[in-house]
């Protein structure tokens, strides 16, 4: 049975940022796979931490909706650690209003795609890419949420 240690840190305004049970009914369903204690960090950021952390680590201008830190320790005791997941709240909303989509499914999706990318998944190429999306959809869909790709 998967026990789910989740840090969330609000680093911005909060308006219609998901309520903490949210997160942990998402991120459970995420890890559904994994077993024992799993400890994992989310934080939500505004733009200008968004784009500060988009260029320091990735070389891009501008904030983005999901960034991925993964922890490369290996497990000490009972629990490991996954890494650290930022989600940048006005882009999540944005994006969330252009495509239509509620922001709860959008928020939803974001930290699956973020976890899965602590797990090691990609979608550097298509076949990766293709994979990543199945089980991103697969997950959603156990939650009650949409394709986010159709």
């Amino acid at each position: 049975m998967l026990r789910l240690q989740l840090d969330l840190v609000l680093a911005c305004a909060g308006d219609g940022v998901p309520a903490r049970k949210h997160w942990v009914r998402w991120g459970r369903a995420a890890l559904a796979d994994a077993g024992g204690t799993v400890a994992l960090g989310v934080r939500i950021v505004g733009e200008s931490e968004g784009a500060w952390l988009n260029e320091r680590f990735r070389g891009r201008a501008g904030p983005t909706n999901v960034l991925s830190f993964p922890y490369d320790e290996p497990p000490r005791g009972k629990s490991r650690f996954l890494g650290d997941i930022v989600l940048c709240a006005p882009v999540v909303r944005n994006e969330a209003a252009a495509a239509g989509r509620p922001e709860d499914a959008h928020w939803a999706h974001l930290l699956i795609h973020g976890i899965l990318h602590l797990e090691g998944f990609d979608h550097d190429t298509d076949q990766d890419a293709r994979l990543m999306e199945t089980r991103e959809t697969r997950i959603l869909a156990g939650l009650g949420f949409p394709d986010p790709y159709r």
